[in-house]
């Protein structure tokens, strides 16, 4: 077999692009999880941030006094850590930085030039493939999500409620049902024939560029797996809920409504195993929301420049996006799984991109933590100064749903003071 830059291995039709040989990419190690107990997470991202005046408590340790924004909160207080001082580094103050929310990828803000990396939703999907019929999901309020492959691409990401409940719990016509199962024989029996040319094309290369085929072998080796997958799941069927399919809310400006019918999806989605791996991306709209109160835009109020009476409004608002947050804690905490609440098997890390959208500023992301079994109750504080990488927490998250990583993107380590309940 003769080799070119653009050689193609084709079959039944369907050509498949070989990678370029000129690096050697090193090989991911990989983990498995070899828990019984199902472990999930789910990263929640309002990119207008929250006011820090009203997030941050003034007291560090387990003996502080609850903020105003988590007052909202104060039945969980020991379900949840907030900490504060924590951000990526190298994420310079844009808009732009929630790009890198889930990634840590540097400089988003410059735009050209930017590769993203992958996302922690994503990082741990890879691990945990097979073991629930959709191994991640991806959501948004509106606009793109927030997560993306190995390589840097954002992952479709989906924004009506209605169509992902259908997903979930819905089951096709039977001409439907039988177009999916030969849409995925297809692609295994092409597969099949690829892995056949790229062997003989093995024998045609040097020792390089050989690893760097084995690789490609290995991600061919790994879509076939969640080929496999994919036809095994869709031969079982979905779960039943006592629940009807959502409304999509058509009112671009309603964060609330949005967050709420999102938040009643997500539990239901944890609840019956369908996924463990879950990514919100709140609103963050110019136009006035539906609360009283309310006047104005969320970008308007966000960017308030220390007027007072912008404040205030942000305040009533603010106030409500907590209080759609807390009906998702109790709906966790109140959904039992062999004995243990959801919320105990489920981290939640909510967030936001801009630590203070008035100034873009990137330093200091408010972050609460609930859920997962630590040892919560508390307000954990660093030096925005001399701050650990968020993605520390990212690794500690990930140890918890019981992947064995000890990097993640600007991470040196886990997260220290931050400790699993005894």
């Amino acid at each position: 077999m003769k080799l070119h830059r653009r050689t193609l291995l084709r079959a039944a039709g369907v050509a498949v692009a070989l990678p370029l040989f000129d690096a050697i990419v090193p090989k991911r190690a990989r983990g498995e999880d070899k828990k019984n107990t199902p472990r999930r997470m789910v990263c929640i991202n309002t990119p207008l941030g929250v006011h820090p005046a009203y997030f941050f408590p003034k007291d560090t340790g387990r003996d502080y006094e609850l903020s105003p924004y988590l007052e909202v909160f104060k039945e969980f207080r020991e379900q949840f850590t907030v900490i504060s001082g924590l951000s990526h580094p190298d994420v310079g103050p844009s808009h732009d930085s929630n790009q890198s929310f889930l990634t840590s990828a540097p400089h988003p803000e410059r735009r050209a030039g930017f590769k993203n990396s992958i996302s922690l939703d994503q990082f741990a999907a890879a691990h945990l493939y097979g073991q629930t019929r959709f191994a991640t999901l991806p959501l948004s309020c509106e606009g793109s999500g927030l997560a993306w492959t190995k390589s840097g691409a954002p992952v479709p990401t989906e924004d009506r409620p209605s169509g992902v409940f259908a997903k979930l719990f819905l089951e096709g016509r039977p001409d439907e049902v039988q177009a999916q199962a030969r849409r995925l024989a297809d692609g295994q029996s092409v597969l099949d024939a690829v892995r056949d040319q790229a062997k003989k094309l093995e024998r045609n290369i040097g020792a390089g560029d050989r690893e760097k085929l084995d690789e490609y072998f290995t991600s061919v080796r790994e879509l076939e797996q969640r080929l496999a997958q994919a036809e095994m799941w869709s031969k079982r069927p979905k779960p039943k809920v006592n629940a009807k399919q959502p409304t999509d809310v058509r009112n671009s400006a309603d964060l609330i409504g949005k967050s709420r019918v999102w938040f009643d999806l997500i539990h239901l989605a944890l609840q019956t195993d369908s996924s463990r791996l879950v990514t919100l991306q709140l609103l963050g709209t110019s136009s006035v929301p539906p609360i009283q109160g309310v006047s104005q835009g969320h970008h308007d109020l966000s960017h308030h420049g220390q007027d007072p009476q912008k404040i205030a409004q942000l305040k009533v608002l603010e106030l409500e996006k907590m209080r759609t947050l807390l009906t998702f804690f109790q709906q966790l905490r109140d959904t039992k799984e062999d004995g243990e609440s959801l919320l105990d098997r489920t981290v939640v890390f909510f967030s936001s991109n801009l630590a203070d959208a008035s100034k873009h500023s990137v330093k200091n992301m408010p972050v609460l933590l609930a859920g997962g079994n630590f040892n919560h109750g508390q307000h954990l504080a660093f030096d925005e100064n001399k701050d650990p990488p968020l993605s520390n927490l990212f690794v500690s998250m990930l140890q918890q749903v019981g992947i064995p990583a000890d990097k993640f993107g600007s991470s040196t380590g886990t997260l220290t003071g931050l400790e699993i309940r005894g």
